[in-house]
């Protein structure tokens, strides 16, 4: 069964931090690159921030230097750590994974105020 669930959005001012999870299911986390996507109000989806299974890391410009993206292979997790948050960074927060880059799963809920 293929599984991603993301948790750990909210709401909090500009300046905030908060740190998203994912829980996969093994079959889709194992040995792929996991990432994170955003959703904006209006906008179309956007890739945050991607990590191999090695550990390599890249980021979407936006976010460089803010967040910082990791994995728990023993775990099938992955987190997204946002600091310095912005009124920007408001969306829908989903993981993904490399070997089905189709499925979404249920997304988390970011909303930064000014």
């Amino acid at each position: 069964q293929v599984q991603l669930v993301a948790s750990g959005g909210g709401l909090v001012q500009a300046g905030g931090s908060l740190t998203l999870s994912c829980a996969a299911s093994r079959s889709i986390f194992s040995r792929n690159t996991m990432a994170w996507f955003r959703l904006p109000p209006g906008k179309q989806r956007e890739l945050v921030a991607a990590i191999t299974s090695g550990g390599n890391t890249n980021y979407a410009d936006s976010v460089k230097g803010r967040f910082t993206i990791s994995r728990d292979n023993a775990k099938n997790m992955v987190y997204l750590q946002m600091n310095s948050l912005k009124p920007d960074d408001t969306a829908v927060y989903y993981c993904q994974s490399s070997l089905r880059p189709d499925y979404w799963g249920q997304g988390t809920q970011v909303t930064v105020s000014a």
